[in-house]
This record gives C-alpha cells, sequence and structure tokens, in this order.
C-alpha cells in the first residue's frame, strides 16, 4: 500500500462513542500507511451534553424534519486529493443530528463531496434504516458516490437500551450498574469494528468498492432486527406529523412550543415503554403469517440504499 493514500473523516460526537467507533474502523488504515484525517464538525452553537430533558426535546423537530444548524468552517484544504470521504455520526429521533444534517446541507460541503467516495460509519441504540435512507438521498443529490454503510448498536435488549442511552444523555453517566449495562457500543463490538477497516483498505488497494457493502455485511456492518424496523418504520412517519405540528408553533428553542413538546414527551414514554412491548410481543405472536412482509420489507431496503439485493440475505 503506497503512502500517498489519503482518507478524510467527517465526524460530530458529544459523548466520543462517534470518533471512537471511526477512529477503530480507521486503525488498519493508519498501520499500513494511509494517511487519515480528521475533521470535527462543529456546530456554531453548541448543543448540551449531558442535556436537560427540555433542551433534548426541542432538537426533536429539526432532527426529524431534516433542518440544519450552522456550523463552524472546516478547513478543506489539506484533504483536496482524498482517496476515500468517511462520514461518522449518530441518530436523533430516528433521523441524523442536526449537525450532520447541517454537514450535508452545507454548500461548501455539497461541492466538495460531489464525484467522491463515501462511506458512513455511525453509532445507534437499535434504528437505523430511516437515517440510512436519508443519507443515501443526501449523498445522492449531491453527486456522491456511497459505496458503504457501517452501523454498530447497543446490543441491549429494547427497553434496556432506552434507560441507559436516557440515563447517558442525561446524567453523563454510562458506566454499569447492579442492574443495568453499560451504555452504548459495548467494548467487543468496537473491537470488532478494525475489520471493517481491514476491508476498505483492501477497497482502496484494488480501487474497487463495488463489493464493499456485501463484503461490510458478511462482517456484520450492519444488523437488521424485525421487531425493531417495523416499530421504526411507523414511529417515523407519526413523528413526522408530530414535528410538523410542534414546528408551527415557532423554530428550536421557542418557548411558544414547550406545551406541545410536554405532550410529545409524555406520548413519546407512552409509546416507548408500554405500547411497543406489546407492540413487539404481538410481533412474534405473529410473525409466521408475516414471513412474506419481511421478505417484502428486505427488499425494499435494498432498493431504497441503492444495494444489490443480494445484499438482503445477509439482513
Amino acid at each position: 500500500m503506497k503512502k500517498e493514500h489519503k482518507i478524510v473523516v467527517f465526524y460530530y460526537t458529544q459523548t466520543g462513542q462517534a470518533l471512537d467507533i471511526v477512529q477503530k474502523v480507521c486503525e488498519p488504515l493508519a498501520a499500513n500507511g494511509l494517511q487519515v484525517i480528521y475533521k470535527e464538525i462543529i456546530p456554531e452553537e453548541p448543543f448540551p451534553f449531558p442535556w436537560t430533558i427540555g433542551s433534548f426535546l426541542q432538537a426533536f423537530p429539526e432532527s426529524r424534519l431534516f433542518i440544519p444548524c450552522r456550523l463552524k468552517d472546516i478547513d478543506l484544504s489539506d484533504v483536496q486529493d482524498a482517496d476515500l470521504v468517511i462520514v461518522s455520526g449518530q441518530s436523533w429521533y430516528l433521523s441524523h443530528s442536526i449537525p450532520l444534517h447541517g454537514f450535508f446541507q452545507s454548500e461548501e460541503i455539497r461541492d466538495y463531496l460531489k464525484g467522491r467516495k463515501i462511506v458512513t460509519v455511525d453509532g445507534c441504540r437499535n434504528m437505523w434504516v430511516m437515517k440510512q435512507i436519508k443519507t443515501r438521498e443526501y449523498i445522492h443529490n449531491i453527486g456522491g458516490e456511497y459505496v458503504g454503510a457501517i452501523v454498530l448498536q447497543d446490543k441491549a435488549p429494547n427497553l434496556i437500551s432506552a434507560v441507559t442511552i436516557l440515563r447517558w444523555l442525561l446524567k453523563n453517566k454510562k458506566e454499569a450498574t447492579r442492574f443495568l449495562p453499560a451504555a452504548g457500543i459495548s467494548p467487543a463490538d468496537l473491537q470488532h469494528s478494525a475489520c471493517f477497516g481491514e476491508l476498505l483498505l483492501d477497497a482502496i488497494a484494488l480501487d474497487s468498492f463495488d463489493a464493499l457493502q456485501s463484503r461490510l455485511m458478511e462482517k456484520k456492518a450492519l444488523t437488521f432486527i424485525p421487531t425493531v424496523y417495523f416499530v421504526e418504520k411507523a414511529g417515523f412517519k407519526l413523528w413526522g406529523q408530530w414535528a410538523r405540528l410542534i414546528l408551527k408553533k415557532g423554530p428550536y428553542s421557542s418557548p411558544a412550543r414547550e406545551s406541545l413538546l410536554r405532550f410529545f414527551k409524555y406520548y413519546l414514554f407512552f409509546v416507548l415503554f408500554i405500547i411497543s412491548p406489546f407492540g413487539i410481543l404481538f410481533f412474534y405472536l405473529t410473525y409466521p403469517f408475516r414471513r412474506a412482509s419481511l421478505r417484502k420489507a428486505k427488499h425494499e431496503i435494498c432498493y431504497d440504499l441503492g444495494w444489490n439485493d443480494k445484499i438482503k440475505n445477509y439482513i
């Protein structure tokens, strides 16, 4: 591998997890002499961390409806000759975090990404499909080439991971307790992610990215959970209705929309901790009758993400 190969990594993180993941993915690249340059995505007005419940809810409409924030300028002068672009971040409200919307909607960034090969590396709780569909739309409209997607997920059960992620976001307490596991991506999954870097290394060496997503899927770069997907798909539509209703009351941080956000909070917790367990139970009880819809869903996901239909065998 020649040392002149250059990779640029754009990342946004509050907790440090997105950076940890992408650095582990890039370890084989750096170890084999490639130059890996990191560029942080920084909002002009930083979002709080840890969050308060009020500030976290304020981010909902803009995140779900793809409304960007203003970002600090990113120096691109030293990455004009990059061979590969990696974008690393996270999901907020079944969509991108607001700074990632800002990144993909920035005119300067859009001009830079045009014609480039792009890989995304994300960390999430357990819902990734809708965000990936929007990512593909962003990259397609920019004129970039979306060659690979890697998503690391919290492997704890749905309700437990909901509790641990809220504890992390609101209190900045990630560590395991007597009754709860640690929040976020497990150390084992983080270590495993280095194998994705080996596949990126091969693709760069051969200058061939056509089979990259299939090879990533063989190494479990994405985990498809049918019950979670059907909940996510329904939730994405309903949350869009909520977000549009709240946005009519005012822009980000407007006191005029706080009353509706309180109603959304009660709705959110009711759905998450009361409705969703019964929905998942119902899914499993009716699973024998859902095989056709599951096959259809996998086909739709591959179509929406522009993947070869054979990839559905890995999800």
